[in-house]
């Protein structure tokens, strides 16, 4: 049975930020800035509350007589409670033999083109772990993009405008970005178990390794540009997070709509329509909060029974990393010309290249990624370096039919011109040989 790791470095992060938050918040009510204090509180409960909601719902908790536990979940101690009974069941498991077992069938990764089928007996307290293992997996999902994301990129802009970095508020912003990173180390890690679910895999640790560099600079970077962005032009800021906000939580939306699918009704037997409504909106809000920092690598996909799309998509993400690098170049190119005097000491060109060659290198980091150190690679279809090839010969195709029609389209345009000009510049000849013909007869 596994050692419930994840479990405890989810609590500690949660823990930490929570209490550095609280920390934070009352230094700023202290200082009188009232609206620091305001939204640094407010990035720190919306998640505490969404992130008990879900450790409810995974756990099917109130279909269950737990009264205890919901009054523990109520005073935001649900994270702790969880992790102290993963423990319990973990220690306690050695000792107690089970009374039955179930047994699952796993293949595993193909050798020499062949997969072979292993048996494996799970007995009740390891289908617990795992439960718990999976409900602080989406814990610590919400909790990095619906809180320390935000969080993140508040402390930093009040650092740009107060000119200042605190120690209380450097110690927060780096749990902030482990936090990110983390919840989408585990992002990454929860798309691959769903979407190979009838094999055993096992990530190896410079598969880890890769994701935390990869969403380390792509997060980093990110949060950095809406910060020098958002520092010279306040009011455009809101503009960009809006409408890039707005666009990833009914892009899933239009394509059930196109799908025409029925509407998923085995969500949860309890759950009417209304209630899966909700649930399903909040899933569309946390994909299009991923997808605002960083690329979401669970897809979304409300015609699916998981609610998540298996097929590998190479196309969508290479879309995805060419946007949103001219975006950020966009972002920065105008925080470049519109800059304050503030800036005046800091090297802007420098600047601008590091944050460019930083989001370069976390797309550098996620090839390898998917290269060499996916743990599935072997059932991959094509790699991502032919899918970049095929969707650059694309981009290079169409550009070069686009020239070519706008040549077409000049040539037909000039040549009305040149028809005119040369039956012009004939008839001019034809006058000028008149005249000395008519010059040389009167001579004559």
């Amino acid at each position: 049975m596994k050692f419930p790791g994840s479990v405890l470095i989810s609590l500690v992060l949660f823990m930490s930020e929570t209490v550095a938050a609280l920390c934070l918040s009352a230094a700023y009510r202290d200082a009188g800035d009232h609206i620091w204090h305001t939204l640094t509180l407010v990035f720190a409960l919306m998640p505490c509350a969404l992130v008990q909601l879900s450790l409810v719902f995974i756990h099917r908790d109130v279909s269950r007589d737990r009264p205890l536990v919901l009054l523990l979940h109520l005073l935001q101690l649900g994270p702790l409670v969880r992790c102290v009974e993963a423990f319990y069941i973990y220690f306690r498991a050695e000792r107690v033999e089970e009374p039955y077992v179930s047994i699952t069938k796993k293949r595993q990764m193909p050798k020499d083109g062949y997969s072979e089928e292993i048996e494996k007996e799970v007995g009740q307290a390891e289908g617990k772990l795992c439960t718990h293992r999976s409900a602080f997996s989406r814990a610590s999902v919400i909790q990095a993009f619906l809180g320390s994301a935000p969080q993140l990129t508040l402390q930093l802009y009040i650092c740009v405008l107060q000119q200042e970095v605190t120690v209380a508020r450097s110690i927060f912003m780096v749990l902030s970005l482990l936090s990110i990173v983390y919840g989408a180390l585990r992002c990454n890690i929860l798309a691959i178990k769903i979407k190979y679910d009838d094999y055993d895999v096992r990530v190896k640790p410079a598969a880890y390794l890769c994701i935390f560099m990869w969403r380390s600079f792509e997060i980093a970077t990110r949060v950095a540009v809406l910060v020098l962005f958002g520092s010279v032009l306040r009011i455009w800021v809101f503009l960009i997070v809006l409408l890039n906000f707005l666009c990833f939580f009914f892009y899933p939306w239009i394509l059930f709509w196109l799908s025409k699918s029925p509407f998923p009704e085995n969500i949860e037997k309890e759950l009417s329509r209304v209630g899966t409504t909700i649930v399903l909106c909040l899933l569309t809000f946390l994909y299009a909060g991923i997808n605002m920092f960083c690329w979401s690598a669970a897809q979304v996909e409300l015609s699916d029974p998981d609610l998540i799309s298996k097929s590998q998509n190479w196309y969508r993400m290479t879309v995805y990393y060419i946007l949103r690098l001219m975006e950020n170049a966009f972002l920065l190119l105008m925080w470049y010309i519109y800059r304050t005097d503030f800036y005046l000491y800091v090297c802007a060109p420098m600047l601008f290249l590091q944050l460019l060659i930083g989001y370069c290198m976390g797309i550098f980091f996620m090839l390898v990624f998917y290269q060499f150190c996916h743990p599935c690679k072997k059932l991959f279809s094509s790699s991502i370096t032919e899918a970049l090839l095929s969707c650059f010969k694309i981009l290079y195709f169409i550009c070069q039919h686009h020239k070519s029609t706008l040549l077409k389209s000049k040539v037909a345009m000039k040549s009305p011109e040149n028809t005119d000009e040369a039956r012009g510049s004939s008839k001019t000849i034809d006058s000028q040989n008149r005249s000395m013909h008519q010059s040389v007869s009167s001579n004559a």
